[in-house]
């Protein structure tokens, strides 16, 4: 397998490392043995984990008014791969790629699927784009796609949706992933039902074209481009949709669609009990969509996200396999390192709610005592999970301390080299 860093670099990092966090990792054995958990299972759990970079997130993001793009930013989907080979290297957890078209459309599919598999990364989720016109487009996406007034918008929407599907395909996806800027900026400017009708019937249109073994994840947003009114806006029209369209439809929650203060995990206990929980979109957000690193704000907020994820697999709930997805593109971070964060950071929270007591829970909930159980999350919440993340890294060769690894390698000097600014680029998301 190829590597982008030096694989006798990562080691002489590890092994430099490895007698202290043996230290730690012992310690904190001694202490989860104490609680009657198995250190070295949840390790194994830890290596288990996986969670799917967004392509476009190699790139430096920005905002509606500017964006400050980095030295050595990717020029193309083959540079976004290598790119994604360093945070698989450095974090150990990210082994896929989600890729967005036309965005990463190529002309030799077979080539790119070359690509990827030298460096032994898979595909995600591939993500259609109707929210923006592309140079070569007939109709524009201005006033909607899905739902637009215009049945032929609708059906060129539809149309690259049944592309998209296509060239996932040739990369071995199994999921297509569907947003829509859809929406309203002025009271009556769109009828509200027959806006989500056109919406429902493009949707289904896209469904039958989907291979059986394959599944089809709705995203839904509060809002943004649309101000007034969003078509898809929260996860109830985001059921409905999913629900009308058909069993494998499902619903995808993107961590910053939400608005302030929403219940988010108690959102991913109902689509679990009604088996449409697709996937998630992990970030985090301070104020809307802010795309920030994940855990970076509400990190207790992200745990009790993983505590209902986890205890679905307790229960063996029937029809729960959800997909993980970063989901974050800003732009005063390198991208790279911001990725590798976010990766650990949601790793993290999943090992932590695995933590948790519970048979202790279910009885305190069952006895309403509201503390003891509220202390029971707190006490798996509160545990240094550092160790077993870091021996995860170290079992799979990948990079015990992932940012001074990476920092050491001189991968960005390199890329800046490598790929000189041609002012072009077509990474991140503005």
């Amino acid at each position: 397998m190829k590597y982008p860093i030096s694989p006798d670099l990562v080691a002489e990092k590890n092994d430099q490392l490895t007698p202290d966090l043996q230290k730690d990792f012992d310690a904190l054995g001694e202490q989860l043995e104490r609680r009657g958990l198995n250190i070295q299972a949840l390790t194994e759990q830890a290596e288990a984990f996986d969670i799917a970079v967004p392509s476009w997130g190699t790139g430096t993001g920005g905002t509606r008014f500017a964006r400050f793009p980095g030295v050595g930013e990717p020029r193309n989907i083959f540079e976004k791969v290598e790119d994604c080979a360093v945070i698989n290297q450095m974090s150990g957890c990210t082994s896929e790629i989600s890729p967005h078209f036309p965005w990463d459309a190529v002309d030799d599919f077979t080539e790119l699927k070359a690509h990827s598999d030298q460096y032994g990364l898979g595909w995600s989720s591939v993500n259609s784009n109707t929210f923006q016109d592309q140079p070569d487009q007939e109709r524009s996406y201005k006033y909607g796609s899905l739902s637009h007034a215009d049945a032929a918008v609708r059906e060129q929407a539809v149309a690259h949706n049944l592309q998209v599907i296509e060239w996932g395909k040739q990369l071995g996806s199994k999921v297509l992933t569907v947003w829509v800027g859809d929406g309203s900026n002025h009271p009556g400017q769109q009828h509200f039902q027959r806006a989500f009708e056109r919406y429902l019937a493009s949707a289904k249109a896209i469904y039958q074209g989907l291979p059986n073994d394959w599944e089809m994840h709705i995203e839904h947003k509060m809002f943004e481009p649309a101000f007034y009114s969003t078509v898809i806006q929260d996860w109830g029209s985001n059921i409905l949709a999913a629900m009308e369209t058909g069993e494998r439809c499902k619903s995808l929650v993107d961590l910053g669609h939400h608005a302030p203060n929403v219940n988010i995990e108690m959102i991913v206990s109902r689509l679990i009990q009604f088996k449409k929980l697709g996937g998630f979109h992990f970030n985090d957000s301070k104020y809307g969509d802010d795309d920030l690193d994940s855990g970076s704000l509400h990190p207790y907020q992200q745990f009790l996200i993983f505590n209902e994820l986890v205890d679905a697999e307790h229960r063996k709930q029937e029809g729960f396999a959800p997909a993980y997805m970063l989901d974050q593109s800003h732009n005063v971070t390198d991208p790279i390192e911001s990725l590798i964060n976010s990766a650990t950071e949601v790793q993290r929270s999943f090992i932590k709610a695995l933590l948790v007591d519970r048979n202790a829970l279910e009885n305190y909930q069952n006895d309403n005592d509201a503390i003891m159980a509220s202390n029971t999350l707190k006490a798996a919440f509160n545990t240094d999970v550092s160790p077993i993340l870091a021996m995860a890294r170290k079992n799979k060769n990948a990079a015990i301390d992932s940012l001074a690894t990476y920092r050491a390698s001189g991968y960005r000097q390199q890329a800046a080299k490598a790929r000189p600014d041609t002012g072009g680029s077509r990474s991140g998301i503005v």
